[in-house]
């Protein structure tokens, strides 16, 4: 493998696999919030929040954490305001105090805080306006959930050069990524150079996953499977997990969750399969980590196609990342890893996104299963052909293909599912 490939590799994992509390739409809201307080020195009289269409549609159905049970975009920002450590970015909630939850809660209900739609091209766009006395500060994230590309005070900019341009130099070069590749690095790395992150992974969403199982969050779907069918079955016990960590998460649950493409959802979905099949196999911890490197890179692989917001569910890519490493735990050959991507992808391609919810928890369950079918199938010899649907001559297209259905081809779906949506508020 050349050092560019493998230096990207790691690089990836380190900027991907970030600890975020809370869903990261409303997240991101209180970030943009918190960002404006501190720049603007005291609480505004007055918010004026801008939002584009996949942030209102991931935000209005979840319990924003550390809010005392509340759901919706204003409250999010509200929070931000009052109780956020802008310092913490996607963890920006965590340390919110009572008296911080009451400030947000009058502000919430003297209707300081209004919110409109940003209609455009962009799937992840957040503009907030503080307003206090003769000052105005001006927050833009866009891209990705902590990428500021404005930043504005009585509209002088506080950014030294436009941050677009340094997020754009910055990032990786995630069109090195392919199947073959990642399954070699994840095979080779020097482990040292990735154990904080993916141990950091390992811990953060084992916990939660715990705690949506053994408390009631949501409509209790990891616990329901786990009541169905008991510990004997791998792959429930996989999906329950899975499902159970986006019980409490979706549900206000206070608790960290190391993310993987944005999305603590996909962070979830890889890993928790990848850690109850490594007890199950006896894998050991160094395997384990392997596993991990190559699901998240598999799912960063998938997801660079699609991109950060739409109207495909995330959770049909992860789940597909986890069968990957659960496959190569297994000794699956690199044709029989190929054939749980394309099996996976084949089944559940398509899966909609109608926002973030306590129904991911069902979503992500049913990915899980439809994925370590894939693999079951995949190490029989059983693989969809060419020409089958979606199924493209080789992996790497068939992945390509999916991805630009996903980004483009859905893209009309995506207006459509918002606008329902907004009836149905």
């Amino acid at each position: 493998m050349e050092q560019k490939v493998y230096d990207t590799y790691t690089d990836i994992l380190h900027r991907e696999l970030i600890v975020a509390m809370g869903c990261t739409e409303p997240i991101a809201i209180a970030y943009a919030g918190a960002l404006a307080k501190k720049l603007l020195g005291c609480l505004p009289e007055r918010v004026e929040l801008g939002c584009s269409g996949n942030i209102i549609k991931n935000v209005k159905g979840v319990t924003v954490p550390n809010s005392g049970g509340m759901r919706g975009i204003e409250i999010a920002a509200l929070l931000g305001i009052t109780g956020g450590d802008a310092d913490r970015c996607l963890a920006v909630l965590e340390r919110v105090n009572d008296e911080q939850r009451a400030q947000a809660k009058a502000l919430l209900e003297q209707g300081v805080c209004h919110t409109t739609l940003i209609e455009g091209e962009e799937n992840l766009d957040i503009v907030l306006s503080a307003f206090a006395k003769e000052d105005e500060v001006l927050v833009e994230i866009r891209g990705t959930h902590t990428n500021v590309v404005r930043l504005e005070k009585n509209g002088v900019s506080q950014l030294k050069t436009m941050p677009q341009q340094i997020a754009q130099e910055a990032q990786p070069d995630k069109t090195l990524l392919n199947v073959k590749d990642i399954l070699h690095y994840g095979e080779t790395v020097d482990l040292e150079q990735i154990r904080s992150v993916l141990e950091r992974q390992m811990e953060c969403n084992d916990a939660i996953a715990k705690a949506g199982l053994s408390q009631e969050y949501g409509a209790c779907v990891g616990s329901t499977l786990h009541e169905m069918y008991g510990s004997e079955m791998p792959e429930m016990r996989a999906a329950a997990a899975a499902a159970a960590g986006s019980d409490a998460r979706m549900n206000g649950c206070p608790m960290p969750v190391v993310i993987n493409s944005g999305s603590g959802n996909q962070g979830l979905t890889i890993t928790l399969p990848v850690l109850i099949y490594a007890a199950h196999l006896k894998a050991g911890r160094e395997k384990t980590l392997r596993a991990l490197a190559i699901a998240n890179l598999m799912s960063v692989h998938q997801k660079r196609y699609i991109g950060s917001l739409s109207a495909y569910c995330g959770a049909t890519s992860a789940a597909c990342s986890s069968a990957v490493a659960i496959c190569w735990m297994m000794g699956g050959t690199y044709e029989q890893i190929c054939g749980v991507i394309t099996n996976t992808l084949a089944t559940i391609g398509g899966m909609l996104c109608d926002g973030a919810k306590s129904s991911c928890a069902s979503k992500i369950a049913t990915a899980v299963y439809a994925a370590l079918l894939s693999v079951r199938l995949s190490l029989e010899g059983r693989c969809f052909e060419p020409g089958e649907g979606l199924v493209a001559s080789n992996v790497e297209a068939t992945i390509q293909d999916i991805g630009y259905v996903a980004r483009e081809g859905m893209r009309k779906a995506d207006v459509e599912i918002l606008k329902l949506m907004l009836e149905n508020h």
